[in-house]
């Protein structure tokens, strides 16, 4: 869904935190370069079909989205994503065009340089929690299902600050980032969990294996506004075609009991000719939702850098909207 109404106030957030301060800056490193000449426009898409265990078949284009990005070769970066969500959708009853489809300000933010180790982000953008939230987008991922641990335990995206950067460790590259939410959701889609408060950390350690740490607390907005703290370990290995990787999340209330968790183990399998194969497994636990398991087995057809078809199977316990079984197939496209 459109966030009409977040865009005002972080525009205004942005111009008084960031870019008065720093007009003087800007200015200095301005050429005659038209800034329209310094736009780049992209997208992707991605179109799938369910075939349930009970014979029931539903499709959608799932969701068509547009990247804008700006920079001017300065200290100055923009990024905006919206996402047109199911566009078209049909089931083995129905057809339906723009019946379920809704708009989504995925990302809308403003990055500043600050040195060569420090970047300050200003807008919507993704939380730092994990890896497969930071990487959704479809043909980037290789299955066509999420596993449910990367979506439904913390918020996946938040209005607000965050500071980010690199540095040299030894023969590996140490990342870190700190974000506070200063502006909560002002329309929330009916599938979300509506979070607040949230702010957190992240490192990651990149070398022959990628590690990551997650540090989270937060809100659910329910009955009570429970507080949550999160931790969340994730890794990735990649060798010569074959890829391992995997993420825990673990979240306790503020008196330490067990507030939800979840985890998934993938691998990835080179079988020629640009094709693979996948099998992950993974569980989940909140409290206000039954458990779940779920195993996948299936490959996918990396066609090109930019186009990927994708087969699986996805079994376990009880059937979610959020969490589908069955026979499972989609192509995605970035352009």
């Amino acid at each position: 869904m459109l966030r009409a109404i977040l865009i005002r106030p972080l525009l205004f957030f942005i111009c008084v935190t960031i870019l008065m301060p720093m007009q003087t800056a800007l200015a200095a490193e301005t050429d005659d370069t038209s800034p329209w000449e310094n736009f780049s426009l992209g997208g992707y898409s991605h179109a799938k079909i369910n075939v349930h265990p009970g014979g029931k078949v539903e499709g959608a284009i799932n969701e068509f989205s547009i990247l804008l990005s700006w920079e001017n070769n300065s200290r100055f970066h923009f990024f905006t994503e919206l996402e047109i969500v199911r566009p078209i959708s049909f089931n083995t009853d129905d057809t339906s065009i723009g019946k379920d489809s809704y708009l989504d300000l995925e990302r809308f933010y403003l990055d500043y340089n600050l040195s060569e180790k420090l970047n300050v982000r200003a807008g919507r953008f993704l939380t730092p929690a994990g890896r497969w939230n930071l990487l959704h987008a479809a043909p980037l991922v290789w299955t066509t299902t999420r596993p449910l641990v990367t979506s439904r335990l913390f918020p996946t995206a938040i209005n607000g600050l965050m500071f980010y950067g690199a540095t040299p460790l030894a023969d590996n590259a140490f990342e870190y980032s700190f974000y506070l939410e200063t502006l909560k959701d002002q329309i929330v889609n009916h599938e979300e969990i509506p979070f607040e408060e949230t702010k957190g950390a992240r490192f990651t350690l990149s070398g022959n294996v990628n590690w990551g740490l997650s540090l989270l607390e937060f809100r659910e907005n329910i009955p009570n506004s429970p507080e949550f703290h999160m931790v969340g370990l994730d890794f990735l290995i990649q060798r010569q075609g074959w890829e391992f990787s995997g993420e825990a999340f673990q979240r306790y209330y503020n008196n330490y009991t067990n507030g939800g968790s979840g985890a998934y183990l993938q691998g990835v399998a080179p079988l020629g000719n640009q094709w693979f194969a996948i099998a992950r497994v993974e569980n989940y636990m909140r409290p206000e939702e039954s458990s779940t398991a779920r195993w996948l087995i299936g490959s996918a057809w990396r066609m090109t850098p930019s186009k990927i078809l994708k087969i699986e199977y996805v079994g376990g316990n009880e059937e979610s909207t959020q969490s589908p079984k069955g026979l499972l197939a989609s192509f995605s496209i970035l352009f």
